[in-house]
């Protein structure tokens, strides 16, 4: 009799995101019989430990971090499905050179994540946090002070305009921008005249656009590439909005920055380090909005990062190819096609090949 098919689930989902995954694992995973599911100790400070999946076929994480070493042993498992897009806690040259593929859940972030940088955007140019505090304190008379910046004619720049940015273009053209700018290496200029975007050089992001928005993943190259130098080159009546990950920004040199006025404000909905300490200069600025890491989180959001996740672990249990997979290389080195060889010669014998 061929060994059931198990699904690790991080723990982290219990404690940070509870009721979010659960009813999508027992709508579709818990009707089949071939497929158990459990929780794994997923550390918060730490490196899951090879002994944790040693018994998963595939797992779905949330913020779990894997290091070379989880890895140690892993012969059985075969697919890692990041319950959104980021994947920076993941060491993906390690999961490849153990025949493991990472697939992540594009399809349900990207307008959630849009929306997010949309509503940072308008509360930050029409003053929403000042005009909010007039009326909690009865300081009517300064109304007139508090007039926001108008989108008309505005330059919108972007580092980055692949999926997330690629939507949050299209949400913001019936305002009537005046340009629309982005650096992305990656981008072809086809797809840039699509969203009729201009792709420049990064300085010139910073230099010319009236909204500076994050919307590149985390990686070595883009770590910091928010810094002192480029927020320099900001106008004083510019924003920035991160979205992304936290370490793309450096974070001590915005804070210089806005304590400075070199730019007029921020929205931010990560972090260097999460959760922010509340005694962090940061928290006490009124010209900065802050959300922890959970504004693009709707229930649109939870619903779909379950479900794709979860089509993406059978999808390779099944011996296809999952939506979005990160690293492709894996798929064809003959390790890992053995693992699927092996997975669809279970799934046949479980379920009678259907």
């Amino acid at each position: 009799m061929a060994t059931p098919f198990h699904i690790g689930v991080s723990s982290d989902f219990r404690t940070d995101v509870p009721g979010a995954l659960e009813p999508v694992l027992a709508r579709i995973l818990d009707p089949l019989p071939h497929v158990t599911w459990a929780y794994y100790d997923s550390p918060p400070n730490g490196a899951v430990s090879p002994g944790a999946i040693a018994d998963c076929d595939g797992v779905i994480v949330l913020a779990s971090h894997f290091g070379a070493d989880s890895f140690t042993g892993s012969d059985r498992l075969a697919v890692i499905a990041r319950w959104g897009v980021g994947y920076d806690r993941i060491d993906t040259a390690a999961a490849t050179a153990n025949d493991v593929l990472l697939a992540i859940t594009v399809d349900a972030v990207r307008r959630p994540v849009a929306e997010a940088i949309l509503t940072l955007l308008l509360a930050l140019a029409k003053k929403l946090p000042a005009k909010d505090r007039i009326v909690r304190t009865g300081r009517w008379d300064l109304k007139a002070q508090t007039f926001g910046l108008g989108l008309t004619g505005k330059t919108l720049g972007s580092i980055g305009v692949g999926n997330i940015g690629g939507d949050m273009f299209r949400l913001l053209a019936p305002f009537d921008l005046g340009r629309r700018i982005a650096y992305d290496p990656y981008t072809s200029p086809a797809r840039a005249a699509e969203l009729n975007v201009e792709l420049v050089e990064l300085e010139t992001v910073f230099r010319e656009s009236d909204f500076v928005t994050v919307n590149c993943p985390l990686t070595p190259e883009t770590r910091g590439i928010v810094n002192a130098k480029r927020l320099a080159l900001m106008k004083p009546t510019a924003y920035l909005i991160n979205t992304a990950r936290g370490p793309i920004v450096n974070q001590a040199d915005l804070t210089a920055a806005l304590q400075a006025g070199q730019i007029a404000g921020a929205g931010l909905d990560v972090f260097e380090e999460e959760p922010l300490d509340i005694s962090h200069p940061l928290v006490q600025m009124e010209n900065v909005i802050l959300s922890p890491h959970a504004l693009a989180w709707t229930d649109e959001l939870y619903q779909l990062n379950g479900e794709l996740a979860c089509e993406n672990v059978l999808a390779v249990l099944q011996g296809n190819v999952p939506r979005w997979p990160v690293n492709r290389d894996v798929w064809e080195q003959p390790g890992f096609q053995a693992k699927l060889a092996a997975l669809r010669e279970r799934w046949t014998a479980l379920t009678g090949g259907g």
